[in-house]
């Protein structure tokens, strides 16, 4: 079926039912990207984690988008994976280009705030930056839409990962609080960068 607007032919909006098998397939398959990188890394003994930020180095730069889809070995990619899949769904349900935009502007805004202030000589890659990103464009998402769904969506979401924050807090050796921080701003910031039309809202 397609609408028609202004003598244009629009495709029907998908269902709640398309859209949920596509927020599906496109969350699951990036998860199984992630692991199939990462047993590219155990066999090539470790060769991808060059790929990592190194804070400071401007030839470094390049590498904050693929430093978010490797991982330092399984334990760190699974330790991601489950909260990937569930705040990605949930994100990907409003729509896949929106998903992408939120998770390209996570990505951005955590890779280069890990590159600005990690310390000397550290190595950062992973995904919990996007994780953050994914909480925080959740949580603020139907106050800056004004949509009482999403906001019960934030809500919930908060409830359930809230104790996440925690790890914005340089409390834990080895563990990349600049990256989680950053991605967390990202995300709120993808809420107000990307918010809907007010017309669209409702």
């Amino acid at each position: 079926m397609a609408y028609e607007r202004q003598g244009v032919s629009l495709p029907a909006p998908m269902s709640r039912g398309e859209r949920a098998r596509s927020a599906a397939l496109l969350t699951g398959g990036w998860v199984a990207l992630l692991w199939v990188l990462e047993g590219i890394d155990a066999v090539s003994g470790h060769a991808l984690d060059t790929f990592g930020i190194s804070p400071r180095e401007f030839g470094e730069l390049r590498d904050i988008v693929p430093a978010a889809f490797l991982h330092f070995g399984f334990g760190h990619l699974a330790a991601n994976s489950l909260p990937l899949l569930v705040l990605g769904f949930l994100t990907a349900l409003s729509g896949i280009r929106r998903f992408l935009a939120v998770v390209t502007l996570t990505i951005l805004v955590s890779g280069l705030g890990v590159w600005l202030t990690a310390p000397a000589h550290s190595l950062t890659a992973g995904a919990s930056g996007v994780v953050f990103g994914l909480f925080g464009y959740l949580l603020v998402r139907g106050f800056v839409d004004r949509r009482i769904g999403d906001v019960v969506v934030g809500l919930l979401v908060g409830a359930v990962y809230g104790s996440i924050l925690w790890g914005v807090l340089p409390t834990a050796t080895g563990v990349s609080w600049q990256g989680h921080l950053f991605g967390l701003l990202g995300g709120v910031a993808a809420a107000f960068a990307f918010r809907r039309p007010r017309d669209a809202r409702g």
